[in-house]
């Protein structure tokens, strides 16, 4: 370290520093804004003021400043310190301001030289009282905004694994609060470019070994997973339905390099990332128990953090007992489930996050599970069954694109031996990665799937030939679909015809899209 000015200590002495000018970043959602740390320090009765719409952790940084500077050899100074964190109409949450505002303190009175104004220099870290630095949540978010320029990130150490998934970061990895003051007064020598992360080779599996019979739910998944799909599942208990969920996740392909920053983004603001775990690779697959909150499902808080349909963002949403849900906690899915995305909005602002799930939803098709089985008969009566299914609305299994009714295996079947079959899981596996090159060339993007095409677009891209037309103008006219489930119909026909290899969508593959859209049976 450079030792003290002879401007500085006289500054020092009397109370009086200079503006200084920290950049800094908040997070709103899982977007980074830039933030202006602004720094005076003058003369006048000593105290140390934040202002620019702070909330508590970043009005309680003043104590673990002070501390933290005192601790790490500096001084700090006398007089009145005021720090303006603009622009003062954005809320401030987090402890990632503690870091900026110390050296701004130290900028300002003239204990350290600003940093080199030919690059920006963006600053983000808690401060331990011990002058340590500390990882924060939303370090990803920050690198995100800041990949492909000449801007330096300087970052605590805990978080350097975690911005590695973005390439052509400027960083620099602080331990210290001194660490990162000599960082700044040696002019960024330091300085690693990150390089990204490579999409991981799909593993060739099967994951229908442990699953008996269930040819048409096992076909209706894959349809699901190929194309981004919602799916719901019907049956009795037993019958095998969480088993094929959970069983369906594994035929995804691993997430591509664009997706594991727009997922890890999510899980960096929501504090799930870890050094053991700097970011995801694997597709999410959520399973919130029945209990769930609506706040918990979509996210929420005084400092909106994400929910669970923002966690399973680019992966799975498996909603077991799906019919025990609160119907308020159902009828919130209406908008994630069409738009992908959630906005929650409060006093000073709104924070919206992604959520663009492939929803799996398993019931019972009554209380007691048994209505329509060939073998148990029902004990429910008509009214709690009248009760049941009024916890999905329409507008909710308008939503579903493909319903299937999951019944017991026969007793043969659930006593016979498990046997891998390779070459069908090669099959499978090859199938659904051809759906999605088709689908990445057809939109020219790796993170869309035909269950996402926009309305004004379905009939572009999903042009069906003169009998399929007819097809589905009978189905249309004679179970009175909506223009939603036509344009789901649509949707679901043209993944099957990329399942096989086809660009045109063919009266076969509508019969099939068909035959899944059968919302009277459910629940």
């Amino acid at each position: 370290m450079q030792p003290l000015s002879i401007l500085g200590k006289l500054l020092e002495a009397v109370g009086v520093g200079v503006l200084a000018t920290i950049f800094s970043c908040a997070v709103l959602g899982v977007d980074a804004v830039g933030v202006e740390v602004q720094v005076d320090v003058s003369s006048g009765l000593p105290s140390f003021e934040i202002v620019g719409l702070p909330s508590a952790s970043v009005r309680e940084a003043r104590d673990r400043v002070r501390s933290a500077i005192k601790n790490s050899g500096f001084q700090f100074p006398l007089g009145r310190v005021t720090v303006n964190l603009a622009p003062a109409d954005l809320p401030k949450g987090g402890t990632l301001f503690d870091l900026p505002i110390a050296m701004g303190i130290l900028i300002a009175s003239g204990q350290l030289s600003a940093p080199p104004a030919r690059r920006r220099v963006v600053l983000l870290g808690e401060l331990s009282l011990d002058g340590s630095v500390r990882a924060i949540f939303g370090a990803l978010c920050v690198a995100a905004s800041l990949g492909g320029s000449s801007d330096v990130l300087i970052i605590p150490r805990g978080n350097r694994q975690e911005v590695e998934v973005v390439a052509g970061v400027n960083v620099v990895a602080v331990s210290t609060l001194r660490e990162a003051a000599e960082a700044l007064a040696g002019g960024l020598a330091a300085v690693e470019v990150t390089a990204g992360v490579v999409a991981k080779e799909p593993e060739v599996m099967d994951p229908w070994t442990e699953v008996r019979g269930q040819d048409v739910a096992k076909r209706a998944l894959e349809i699901a997973i190929a194309g981004g799909h919602h799916v719901m599942l019907s049956g009795p208990p037993g019958a095998g339905k969480t088993l094929l969920a959970r069983q369906a996740a594994k035929l995804a392909p691993p997430l591509s390099p664009e997706e594991i920053v727009e997922v890890s983004k999510i899980y960096s603001v929501a504090g799930l990332l870890s050094e053991a775990r700097p970011y995801i690779r694997e597709r999410p697959f959520r399973s919130p128990h029945h209990t769930v909150t609506a706040p918990a499902l979509l996210g929420g808080g005084a400092a909106p953090r994400p929910g669970e349909v923002s966690l399973a963002h680019r992966g799975f949403l498996f909603l077991d007992e799906f019919g025990e849900f609160e119907r308020s906690v159902i009828e919130s899915l209406r908008e994630p489930l069409e738009e992908g995305m959630i906005t929650i909005a409060r006093l000073h602002g709104r924070s919206t996050f992604p959520a663009r799930f492939t929803l799996i939803a398993a019931l019972n098709p009554c209380p007691c599970g048994y209505l329509h089985d060939r073998e148990r008969p029902c004990t429910c009566r008509p009214s709690e069954i009248d009760r049941y299914r009024r916890k999905l609305s329409g507008p909710i299994l308008d939503r579903i694109d493909l319903f299937v009714r999951v019944d017991r295996p026969p007793i043969s079947k659930v006593l016979e031996r498990a046997g891998r079959s390779l070459t069908g899981s090669q099959d499978r596996v090859l199938a659904i990665a051809q759906a999605r090159r088709l689908q990445r060339e057809r939109f020219g993007t790796d993170t869309m799937r035909n269950g996402e095409i926009p309305f004004d677009q379905v009939l572009q891209f999903c042009r069906l030939d003169r009998e399929g037309e007819r097809l589905l103008q009978q189905a249309a006219q004679g179970w009175s679909l909506s223009p939603r489930s036509i344009h789901r119909v649509l949707r679901v026909s043209r993944t099957i015809a990329d399942l096989d290899g086809r660009e045109e969508i063919i009266a076969d593959d509508v019969l099939e899209a068909l035959s899944y859209r059968r919302e009277a049976l459910f629940p």
